[in-house]
């Protein structure tokens, strides 16, 4: 199957309606779409779309997703994080968990985000675990 890289969110949004339409309100599906859809609206708000596109165009076509950084403990990351060396969506690990570094408001963050080996593997590929 092919995918639409450049997709429009608001045909997005409006199938994510439709779909969303089939199942009771409240219910785990329902709740499941409307996550799907604001998590893309939030994206559209705050600028990254772009990224986003680039982020599931490698997904997709599995391109590997390459962890910059490599920490034991968050204090370790943090420090990290206060040197300004981190770039903004930059992924890490800490103690086997995947954060991205975030410049916010109120300066920078981590914000959880799976690493690979935290990843199910592809359909119709084995596990390697």
């Amino acid at each position: 199957m092919t995918y639409n890289w450049d997709f429009d969110v608001e045909a997005v949004m409006k199938t994510l309606g439709t779909i969303s339409d089939k199942y009771q309100q409240g219910s785990s599906e329902d709740e499941a779409l409307r996550i799907a859809a604001v998590s893309l609206l939030y994206v559209r708000d705050i600028q990254k779309l772009e990224e986003y596109r680039t982020y599931f165009r490698e997904f997709v076509t599995g391109k590997p997703i390459i962890v910059s950084q490599t920490f034991a403990t968050r204090a370790e990351a943090d420090e990290w994080l206060a040197s300004g060396k981190a770039t903004d969506g930059e992924l890490v690990s800490i103690a086997g968990q995947g954060f991205t570094a975030h410049l916010l408001a109120k300066g920078w963050k981590f914000l959880r985000a799976r690493v690979p080996e935290e990843l199910d593997p592809p359909p119709g590929k084995p596990d390697s675990k």
